[in-house]
């Protein structure tokens, strides 16, 4: 076969939602004829599919390098700034699609919101001032919200989180109905508090005839929650759970999730735990319909409040000092320590480098050392820094998130770092098994179960989102 007959199996793999077998096949045409500019540009395109904005920026500049020309190279090299969070290199790029192309309506749309983004960044750094702003939990007046008495939805007890509750509201929020604004705003002020409270890295002590479950990203698909809880119990005082992160955006049941999440949290603080993942952060809840999500169902106010909630959230828990779970992964050098993490200020937006960036961003690669990350965040870790970061820390392997996986978890680097996704057929088109891992304080060896999608309501999956993103 030709590159151009290559690429074309690919495009169908690519219309399919095959993402993987299409940058495979874009790969193949690529080493039969690297001189094509739309070679790259396809497999631009793909990689923003998976997520991997930085090998999509890659291909895209080389994509221009070989055709100034090709000006899909422009635009798929502005939706990987964009992801990247990098918004002026973005308008550089949009205003090269727009000079070329006039007439292009959504590009235009997309270069006025890209620079409306720009000018709205320019401003907030120009108010800056050194003094610590105000909690915007300050300004929530829960008596001023009154409860209309046709409201038939459940009801906190005293203020308070009960079992009853909990029931009751999984159950409403199964049957589409919306939890009352006061008792939203009461649970997540309650979970600010507590979450101000513990330390960047928890530690976690199971006894030894006791199970524990870590489950993976769950991304907003609410029925797949619940069938975690089916198949494997509700929370309680002998079912703890840890959730690794990534419980919002994409799926269009975000509220419902982190809602029922840190409802557990507050029911059962020292027994239901939950880590921050890169996707509990503004400029990923802006892309991919959380922050919309949450204003469409309640206020802008709310949304503000949720962000300073998951600034709060955990970097990391240790397991019986045994076993280290956070969302992304390992870090740029081989001296990071857990006491290294416990000091980390995480009360901030992830940035673009460091401990914080890196155990949020990062993925491991079969190959030893290290290398640039897929994403353009993080980097990638292979098996002897995996060994190197157990040894020098004195654990018996890490547990990480972040990474969709055909049946719901992948066991690498010797059994030293396994991946754990509980989000099945993500995003309504991958196909994936979801799971969660189950072990023992006696041994801590991972058992895993793994299950498939179950019906959910006809929302499609980012439906809240910004559609400035709107080709994620």
């Amino acid at each position: 076969m030709s590159a151009e007959e290559v690429k074309n199996v690919a495009n169908d793999h690519f219309k399919r939602q095959e993402y993987d077998r299409a940058i495979e096949l874009y790969t193949e045409a690529i080493e039969m004829d690297g001189s094509n500019a739309q070679l790259y540009g396809n497999r631009s395109i793909a990689y923003l599919k998976k997520e991997f904005f930085g090998y999509a920026l890659g291909d895209a500049s080389k994509a221009i390098e070989l055709d100034k020309s090709y000006i899909k190279g422009y635009y798929r090299r502005a939706m990987a700034q964009m992801a990247l969070n990098r918004f002026k290199l973005a308008v550089k790029d949009l205003e090269t699609v727009v000079k070329y192309r006039p007439n292009d309506a959504d590009a235009k749309n997309r270069h006025n919101e890209c620079q409306k983004i720009v000018r709205r960044l320019a401003f907030e750094r120009a108010i800056a001032v050194d003094e610590v702003k105000k909690s915007v939990a300050e300004s929530i007046d829960l008596e001023s919200m009154s409860i209309s008495d046709d409201y038939d939805g459940p009801k906190l007890t005293d203020g308070r989180v009960t079992k009853e509750f909990m029931t009751q509201m999984m159950d409403y929020f199964k049957d589409r109905q919306k939890l009352h604004r006061k008792y939203a705003y009461k649970m997540i002020l309650d979970a600010r508090q507590l979450f101000a409270k513990d330390l960047t890295l928890v530690d976690v002590h199971i006894d030894e005839d006791q199970k524990f479950t870590v489950c993976g990203d769950i991304h907003g698909q609410y029925y797949d929650l619940l069938n975690i809880f089916q198949l494997n119990g509700l929370p309680s005082e002998t079912n703890p759970y840890l959730f690794n992160g990534d419980f919002v955006d994409r799926g269009s049941f975000s509220v419902e999730c982190i809602l029922t999440l840190i409802g557990f949290k507050l029911l059962y603080p020292k027994h239901f735990f939950m880590s921050r993942g890169n996707h509990e952060s503004q400029t990923m809840n802006q892309m991919y319909g959380f922050e919309g999500e949450v204003k469409a169902k309640y206020t802008s106010q709310m949304y503000e409040l949720f962000a300073e909630v998951f600034n709060l959230l955990p970097l990391a828990h240790c397991i019986n000092e045994r076993v280290l779970v956070m969302h992304g992964g390992l870090f740029s050098t081989d001296t990071v320590t857990l006491d290294d993490i416990r000091t980390t200020d995480r009360n901030r937006q992830p940035p673009d480098e460091g401990i914080m960036c890196d155990i949020l961003w990062s993925d491991p690669m079969p190959s030893k050392g290290r290398a640039p990350s897929k994403r353009g965040v993080g980097v990638q870790f292979g098996p002897d820094v995996t060994d190197t970061f157990c040894k020098l820390n004195k654990i018996d392997y890490i547990i990480r998130s972040h990474e969709v996986k055909p049946d719901g978890y992948e066991e690498a680097h010797s059994g030293k770092c396994i991946t754990v996704f509980s989000a099945p057929n993500y995003c309504d088109t991958m196909g994936n098994k979801g799971a969660f891992i189950t072990m023992k304080g006696s041994d801590l060896t991972p058992r895993f179960t793994t299950y498939s999608e179950v019906p959910h309501p006809n929302v499609k999956p980012m439906a809240y989102a910004n559609s400035l993103f709107s080709f994620m």
